[in-house]
């Protein structure tokens, strides 16, 4: 398509020239300078949205007009909700926030591999925290459902961590549909400890009880694809009694090897067409344990139609997409959508819904 070329032959290479994170900060940038002309992101919106009643979807309580949502890490502060929300996307997850506000680690700390279509990052959960997200989020118009992804402050000792997940949970669920617990994140250190069974329990149950006895929004558990599969089948046979409700699989990889004709491989969790089949093979583990009884939010290797239709069939009930959307461009969404609702109307499927775990 025309404007498929239009970002490869010229936005692309621009983007690509600069730092990731300068990248980043150059689209943030221009999305603001665009909303200086009135008008000018509702043309945006016509362009990058595709609308069709079958991809609407109920899940959690929460009406989706369609699964596909931006993962969290692409905004990390709030602030590029009102444009996310123009650009053909569900939802927008936004995060992760911590307690309390931290810059993460010393740049450079994302880095490309073009051959495999992957990135590699070690942030470490920078972001205002939980108090000024507040700030920044409650003087905006929601268009769409939009979710917090929290996590702990790098600071904050483990016995500390329920307090600190609770007070971004307080801060901001008055303002989100959706909340992550984030415990999957391979940058802040002694954070994947939490996803040990025990722990698990004890955190999700500290967080509960620290808000008053109930979670004040549909919360979801985000898990690592690193996991032993015995150890990932285990926190299945817990998570329906945890009181959340539903999983988000899956976060970034360590495993690099299958990163190969690079002169460095940095550290840090890998994302993008690497970890595909591996946080597909996840959903499909939870979808045949749960049967359906919790929903997934399914996260890793997206970018094209196929392997969005491939994530749903395994059992994800929503979709989501970050460095796919990094090497693909602002056109993304609306061709992924495009070919699920082509995919069904060929099919004769009434709804997405009916897609999930069909494989």
């Amino acid at each position: 398509m025309v404007r498929d070329h239009f970002y490869s032959l010229f936005l692309k290479p621009l983007f690509f020239s600069l730092d990731p994170e300068n990248a980043h900060q150059l689209s943030v940038s221009l999305l603001k300078a665009a909303n200086q002309f009135p008008g000018f992101l509702n043309k945006i919106e016509q362009v990058t949205t595709y609308k069709s009643e079958r991809l609407k979807v109920k899940v959690a309580g929460i009406e989706f007009s369609n699964p596909l949502g931006m993962a969290a890490g692409f905004d990390k502060t709030g602030e590029l909700y009102p444009f996310l929300a123009k650009l053909g996307f569900g939802h927008v997850e936004i995060g992760t926030i911590t307690g309390e506000k931290q810059p993460g680690n010393p740049q450079p700390r994302v880095f490309r591999y073009p051959k495999d279509q992957a990135l590699i990052n070690r942030m470490g959960f920078n972001n205002p925290g939980s108090k000024e997200a507040l700030c920044i989020i409650s003087t905006q118009k929601k268009f769409i459902p939009r979710g917090i992804n929290a996590g702990k402050t790098k600071i904050v000792p483990a016995e500390n961590a329920v307090e600190d997940y609770v007070k971004t949970f307080q801060s901001l669920s008055g303002v989100s549909d959706y909340g992550v617990i984030n415990v999957s994140s391979p940058n802040t250190p002694g954070l994947r400890n939490l996803q040990e069974k025990d722990a698990l329990v004890a955190l999700v149950n500290g967080i509960r009880k620290g808000l008053g006895g109930k979670f004040l929004i549909p919360t979801f558990v985000k898990l690592a694809p690193d996991l032993e599969e015995n150890a990932f089948l285990e926190l299945l046979d817990i998570v329906l009694d945890l009181g959340i409700s539903g999983l988000v699989l899956t976060n970034t990889t360590l495993d690099k090897s299958s990163l190969t004709g690079y002169s460095r491989i940095e550290e840090g969790g890998l994302s993008g067409r690497p970890v595909r089949e591996k946080s597909t093979g996840f959903i499909r583990l939870a979808y045949k344990k749960l049967q359906g009884r919790l929903p997934i939010i399914g996260v890793g290797g997206i970018d094209s139609g196929e392997s969005a239709l491939e994530k749903i069939k395994a059992g994800a009930n929503l979709i989501q997409i970050y460095t796919g959307y990094i090497y693909q461009g602002p056109f993304l969404p609306y061709n992924i959508l495009k070919f699920l609702d082509n995919f069904m109307l060929k099919e004769g499927v009434g709804n997405i819904s009916q897609l999930t775990g069909s494989e």
